[in-house]
């Protein structure tokens, strides 16, 4: 008999979007797909060498559960010359993705009877992680006035007895949000002031537009770093997202824990994908720079499209490779003799009549949005930008 964890659990909307994508593609449709939340370039070559590399000199042996040395070495450099944060060995950890540090993170720390605050829009998978650690999750809306960031004023409001930790994305998925200095500041001193940990969700980082440069909270002071667990990974910087190589970084006692349980459950990341990684870490950085230069072409286009067509409206995102425009101004209007009322009705209009693969935003804690990436060629963002217009456009 399945569990009742388990049998609560919905699959992962946007890797349900993308299964649907590749079976009409299958069918032999010519859909357009705006649901990937992976970059479209292929990993650069001295990273694949890194790996054949590997295999060659028979590096395909179990490695420390929480990561070779080296490379946790290279993660921690990383953290000192992009971020001016100091951490030791035991202090960080490898895993298999960014996700997976993550769900280590939240079984960690998290158990029955404990709140977390997760600012809307979400990551469609915090919520599940939340719940399958026995915590519940405490949502806690942002506006596209205020850059869908969380202020320390709205903040307070939701802070109990029971909050033992906020979560923070920045850039974010699905906005492409970002955090000023000031509401850092202002979020960490209340996290310090209450004792809650701050999850700072920093997979995007790199992928920044327009001169944002990124602070990361951990660096706002000791007592604010002690509350704070940073996750990230290669997956989005170096297009790596099928190697599955994430890292943490925090206090000795928390990584100490969520390698006691990545030791029990997955033991180490792949050796292979870790030399990679290293590499990738080490190496050259030229093709994260043209990566972002093209995503930040493609935003440009996106948004502008989307937001000349009458009855959407498209927040200008200034990280990440999504937008995330709202279709409000279009609710109420028909199509084919029926109310279009829900972004769920969008998405399915889009896909069946249209052939363009979207996320609903409701799957994100909005509704009436839509959540679309650019990590696609141009080509597509053109083809799928008409077929979106011809679909406004037949509404009554």
């Amino acid at each position: 008999m399945i569990s009742d964890r388990a049998r609560s659990l919905k699959p992962s909307a946007t890797l349900a979007v993308a299964a649907k994508e590749k079976a009409l593609r299958a069918q032999g449709l010519d859909i357009v797909g705006f649901g990937a939340g992976e970059p479209d370039f292929d990993t650069p070559n001295h990273i694949k060498k890194a790996a054949i590399d590997a295999i060659m000199d028979g590096y395909t042996k179990y490695t420390p559960a929480a990561g070779m040395e080296e490379l946790r070495d290279a993660v921690i450099a990383k953290f000192k010359k992009e971020n001016d944060l100091e951490y030791k060995r035991e202090e960080v950890m490898v895993t298999c993705g960014g996700k997976h540090a993550l769900y280590n993170l939240f079984q960690s720390i998290f158990q029955s009877g404990d709140e977390v605050i997760i600012p809307t829009p979400f990551w469609v998978s915090y919520p599940a992680m939340v719940e399958l650690a026995g915590a519940t999750p405490v949502f806690v809306e942002t506006h596209e006035e205020e850059d869908y960031q969380l202020t320390a004023e709205v903040l307070k409001k939701h802070i109990t007895s029971r909050t033992k930790g906020i979560i923070l994305n920045y850039p974010s998925n699905p906005a492409g949000s970002v955090y000023s200095l000031p509401n850092l500041e202002a979020v960490g001193k209340l996290a310090v002031e209450n004792g809650i940990y701050l999850i700072s969700d920093e997979i995007y980082e790199r992928i920044a537009y327009d001169g944002y440069q990124h602070t990361s909270i951990a660096s706002l002071g000791q007592p604010i770093k002690e509350l704070t667990i940073i996750t990230h990974g290669v997956s989005k910087t170096y297009a790596m997202t099928g190697w599955r190589i994430g890292f943490a970084a925090g206090s000795k006692e928390v990584v100490q824990a969520m390698s006691n349980i990545q030791s029990q459950s997955t033991s180490n990341p792949a050796s292979i994908s870790q030399k990679a990684a290293l590499a990738a870490l080490t190496g050259p950085q030229d093709s994260v720079g043209f990566m972002v230069k093209e995503f930040k072409r493609r935003r440009d286009f996106l948004v502008t499209g989307l937001n000349s067509m009458e009855g959407v409206s498209c927040f200008n995102p200034k990280g990440a490779f999504y937008v995330f425009p709202s279709f409000k101004g279009l609710a109420g209007r028909a199509y084919k003799g029926k109310k279009v009322t829900s972004g769920a009705q969008w998405t399915e209009i889009l896909l069946e009549d249209f052939h363009v693969a979207v996320v609903p935003g409701v799957e994100f804690g909005k509704e009436g949005y839509l959540r679309l990436s650019f990590a696609t060629s141009m080509e597509i963002i053109e083809k799928g930008l008409e077929r979106i217009r011809r679909a406004v456009e037949v509404l009554d």
